[in-house]
This record gives C-alpha cells, structure tokens and sequence, in this order.
C-alpha cells in the first residue's frame, strides 16, 4: 500500500508539474554520492576530500577532486548554503557533468559554478559550453574562447559583491531548465546563461584547496 502511494504521488508531480524537492544530503552520511579523487586512487592511504561533520557535508579541499551525485538530474533548482570553514579559497558545484577527468585529468565534462572567494557565480566551461549577454566583455576576446585546457573558459559573473562577509552562511541557487542555467547568490542574480551545450548530467561538489562547509542541499524537480 506504501508503495502505492508514492507511485501515485509521483504521477501526480509528473501530469499536473507539482514541483517535488529532495535532499540530497541527509545529515549523517554521503548516500548518494561518490568521491572521484585521482590522488586518493593512486594512494588510498591519503585522507578523504569529503566527510560528514557536526551534521555539515564537509569538502577539505585536499586532495583535490569531487563529490559525485549518483544520479543524473536536468530541469531543476539545486539550492545549498556554503561558507568558507577557515580561509578564503576556491571551490565549486558542477552541473550537467559527464566524462570524468576530462579536464587536466581532473575535471569531469560539465559546466562550473564558481563558489571561489570574491568570484561566486561566474561559469567555468570544461568541454562544455554556455552563452550569456555580452559575451565578449565577460569572456574575453572571441578567438581565446574555448572549452579545453589553454582557451578562456570563464565568463565573470555580474557582480562580486553579492556574497557575505566570511564565516557566514552564502545561500546560492541554481536553476537548470533546458539550455539555460540560472544563478542567484544570497537572492542577488549572478549569472544567466543559455544555448548551454548540455542539459542534464550529474551534479558534483569540489575540493579545491579551501575547507568548505555545505548544509541544506535541495533539489527541485520543475
């Protein structure tokens, strides 16, 4: 009968576009994802990126790598609180990934939502693609644009003032809907893109140097 239920439930978020929210962090453990780190599989000895602390999904920066959803997700909201544990630094939330270690040996195939200190929101391109209003004075002259190692892959956000002072918690927002992907940080619009090359993939968390601590990761099904 249980099942039943939820079978009926989901028909009914599927014809009549209720939208339907998850968790993708349950509070005590990382069910659900996966790590990819390159240093780790060559020295399993080495600490783990990702862990569980004081009920935080904790990235440690170190080793550098990803936290991979094991699903695969397209027209969303992905919604998370993040703030930096210690010191400023870099990392990110990938969205629409693929190809693992496409990048550098790195990255998977994806498009990058940067969370680095004083840069949040802007695009990172790897072996994907993504368009915004006035491309050239965000990105760059046209003939350095790219998606591989050695071509301009960033487009700046439209603004670097939207984040909180550090040791507070930054809300960012993500809106994925066919080609077009949708940026707000702490409620301010930092980026929209469109004519993005994919349009569902996985959803990955870096470690890339900086502590970073995550709460509250919701997605919505639109």
């Amino acid at each position: 009968m249980k099942n039943i239920s939820l079978v009926i439930i989901l028909l009914l978020c599927i014809h009549s576009k209720i939208f339907c929210q998850v968790s993708l962090f349950d509070g005590k453990s990382l069910a659900g994802w996966y790590m990819d780190v390159p240093d780790l599989q060559q020295d399993s000895s080495l600490r783990k990126p990702f862990i569980v602390r004081d009920g935080l999904l904790v990235s440690l920066g170190t080793p550098q790598g990803h936290l991979m959803s094991e699903k695969s997700y397209e027209n969303y909201v992905l919604e998370f609180d993040y703030r930096f544990a210690g010191e400023p630094g870099n990392c990110g939330v990938l969205v629409h990934a693929s190809t693992p270690r496409a990048l550098y040996e790195m990255f998977p195939k994806s498009i990058e939502v940067q969370m680095m200190h004083s840069n949040a929101g802007d695009f990172w391109c790897i072996q994907q693609n993504i368009q915004v209003e006035d491309m050239e004075s965000r990105r760059g002259p046209k003939e350095d644009w790219g998606v591989s190692e050695g071509k301009e892959r960033r487009v700046k956000n439209l603004t670097n003032d939207s984040e909180k002072p550090l040791g507070e918690w930054n809300h960012m927002k993500i809106r994925c809907e066919g080609d077009k992907v949708t940026v707000w940080i702490n409620g301010d619009l930092v980026n929209d893109g469109f004519g993005a090359t994919a349009q569902k993939g996985q959803i990955a968390l870096q470690a890339e140097g900086a502590e970073v601590e995550f709460k509250n990761l919701l997605l919505t099904s639109l």
